[in-house]
């Protein structure tokens, strides 16, 4: 199942140390099949606050998501980005082709259904 990492980068800003990191992220991607899906766009709030911008990163997996996040030619830019922009960054995994929130809803009615 796809993986994607995701960052709320509250504080974007352009300086040189930000664009060095963003002229070497790629070449960390490629390695774990990285690819931007979102990147540093301003959201359309449609619900409550929402301060600065959103990246999207998709990966083939959780596993290399993880691998790319904590492999050492992703680190060893990151400080480029961490001394300039406050913001949350997460990992999450995503749902296969066929998923279908009605069969999950159904899932948790008949768990809860049981337990009570």
């Amino acid at each position: 199942m796809p993986a994607f990492a995701l960052a709320h980068l509250r504080t974007p800003q352009v300086n040189d140390d930000v664009i060095e990191y963003l002229e070497r992220i790629q070449a960390t991607l490629d390695p774990y099949a990285g690819r931007f899906r979102v990147h540093g766009v301003q959201p359309e709030v449609i619900e409550g606050e929402w301060p600065g911008t959103v990246v999207i990163i998709e990966f083939p997996d959780v596993e290399r998501a993880r691998a790319w996040y904590a492999s050492l030619a992703y680190q060893d830019i990151l400080p480029l980005r961490l001394r300039h922009i406050e913001g949350s960054a997460i990992i999450v995994q995503g749902v296969g082709p066929d998923y279908d929130a009605g069969r999950t809803a159904a899932r948790l009615r008949a768990d809860a259904a049981t337990a009570g």
